[in-house]
């Protein structure tokens, strides 16, 4: 079905694992056009509820672009390739179902930018981050500049960038860019975990909240309010809230139906 990815559905969860661990799982246009090709068909089935993204092998989650690939961009054709990256990783970042990335390894250029776009991350202990673009002469063209800097703040932003360093998992989770930290050989459990503790949840309401949260990035405080109280809304319109509140108030556990 795909050469540079594999694909796994585990009952209510898909498990995409970027598979070129002889290349350290770096990104090149197949594996992009691969992974857009994965989520949509993710989106449309409508027994995926959410999905774990990671990264074959014990290395790396995803070391970076292909370097070959990126050496013979120009000026015109780099536009092209950053948007073409970005739109990709815009599609994950506003996806409907709960994301989570599962870092393993190198996180390093394209692959920082990708953990970035996910809704949540987790990293093994091993796992190392960083945006050492300027070390090939170029900056991060897939949102690292401005996911970056909204998740861990202009200073720490501008340090990694500048410099290109890497940061360990502690100092990604010290700095707000992962939210656990775990052995390696927990990792995949360890997401799995995560997400079916979030798919026991209502599915409307965790759309709308991943709309809602995504949007303040995007607008005006006051703008964000009136966006969060219409998704309040319709979250008030379904079944589910219904089922939610019934359930909360006679004491049993509620049963989520997606309406």
């Amino acid at each position: 079905m795909y050469d540079t990815i594999l694909f796994e559905e585990k009952g209510n969860v898909a498990i995409i694992k970027i598979n070129r661990p002889d290349k350290l799982n770096a990104l090149n246009a197949k594996v992009l056009d691969e992974l857009h090709s994965a989520f949509k068909h993710c989106g449309e089935t409508e027994l995926i509820w959410g999905v774990i993204l990671t990264g074959e092998g014990d290395k790396a989650f995803v070391a970076g672009a292909d370097i070959k690939e990126i050496s013979e961009l120009n000026a015109k054709t780099g536009k092209d390739f950053a948007h073409h990256g970005q739109t990709i990783f815009n599609y994950i970042e506003q996806f409907p179902k709960p994301v989570i990335c599962a870092v393993n390894g190198f996180a390093l250029g394209g692959g920082c930018e990708l953990a970035m776009a996910c809704h949540l991350r987790i990293a093994s202990e091993n796992a190392k981050f960083g945006q050492p673009e300027v070390n090939l002469g170029i900056i991060p063209g897939y949102g690292g500049t401005q996911r970056l800097t909204r998740l861990i703040g202009k200073g720490r932003a501008m340090h990694m960038i500048l410099t290109g360093e890497m940061i360990d998992a502690k100092t990604a989770l010290e700095f707000g860019l992962v939210s656990n930290v775990v052995p390696l050989s927990d990792l995949i459990n360890e997401a799995e975990t995560i997400l079916n503790s979030i798919l026991q949840k209502g599915r409307i309401a965790l759309t709308t909240a991943i709309r809602a949260i995504n949007a303040a990035y995007e607008l005006p405080l006051s703008e964000g309010l009136k966006f969060e109280a219409d998704m309040f809304s319709v979250c008030c319109g379904t079944e589910d809230f219904k089922e939610g509140t019934s359930a909360f108030l006679e004491k049993r556990k509620p049963q989520f139906k997606g309406n």
